[in-house]
């Protein structure tokens, strides 16, 4: 199957609901902080808002949801901490991957899985295998991931089982891309009050709304979501042209 177009060569259907939308999840351990709990405190209560979102995008109608759960960065944090998270995202997929075949949901984790133990590896081959001819919603974890990383990766092996190029499109890369199974996303999200995308989709994120919310993860819901829909909704999607030729297309035909 062909890579999604490139929103830098083709434009992208648009519409008012986001057919994918991208998150990064900030904001546990300050949520736990602030109350004055542990830092595992704010990763538990994050899963439930992961649960939450996922249920609300089913609802509304979008169909694919990433989420940064753990990024190439995140080996720099404590080695307590680190253990944490992946004790948690052991078990998240050892509880929520029947449910989410149940609903029809899609898994997949992109990243580089190489670094997690084998019992966390078979975990997540097994819930993508279960999943694997899901389509109400294809839900993807980004665990051990950076934008970097997923360019030279592409390019290592573009390079390798394409040695012969003497020039590479992006058309030639696009399909070496983790994510080149999904559209490029229409929403970024990103809760904690921090502005930046912090080596998430770098290549994906080329013509993507982002949104910003002062709301900790935990705290995120659907409502949450509907703001930042509206917010999307809100904005004119130009990909490069005026407002006036933007106009035109919304024009009836007449005949």
């Amino acid at each position: 199957m062909s890579a999604p177009a490139s929103s830098t060569q083709e434009i992208p259907q648009a519409g008012d609901m986001p057919r994918h939308v991208a998150i990064i999840m900030d904001g546990n351990g300050r949520w736990a902080q602030r109350r004055r709990l542990p830092r595992i405190a704010g990763h538990r209560r994050g899963a439930e808002a992961v649960r939450a979102t996922v249920r609300a995008c089913a609802e509304r109608g979008i169909r694919h949801l990433t989420l940064f759960a753990f990024s190439s960065e995140n080996w720099r944090r404590p080695a307590e901490e680190v253990a944490l998270l992946l004790r948690l995202f052991k078990s998240a997929l050892q509880n929520e991957v029947d449910k989410l075949h149940a609903n029809g949901v899609r898994l997949r984790v992109v990243g580089d899985t190489r670094r997690f133990d084998p019992k966390l590896r078979k975990l997540i081959d097994s819930g993508e295998e279960l999943t694997a001819h899901n389509s109400s919603l294809t839900l993807t974890i980004a665990a051990n991931y950076g934008g970097r990383w997923d360019l030279l990766q592409a390019m290592t092996r573009l390079i390798k089982e394409q040695p012969g190029l003497t020039e590479v499109t992006e058309d030639h890369l696009a399909p070496y891309l983790a994510m080149s199974y999904a559209p490029e996303p229409d929403l970024f999200i990103r809760t904690g009050g921090e502005q930046r995308i912090s080596n998430f989709l770098l290549w994906q994120l080329a013509y993507t709304e982002l949104y910003f919310t002062d709301s900790l993860w935990p705290d995120f819901d659907g409502a949450a979501l509907d703001r930042a829909i509206a917010s999307y909704r809100s904005r004119e999607r130009r990909f490069g042209r005026t407002s006036e030729q933007l106009e035109e297309t919304k024009r009836p035909e007449v005949a």
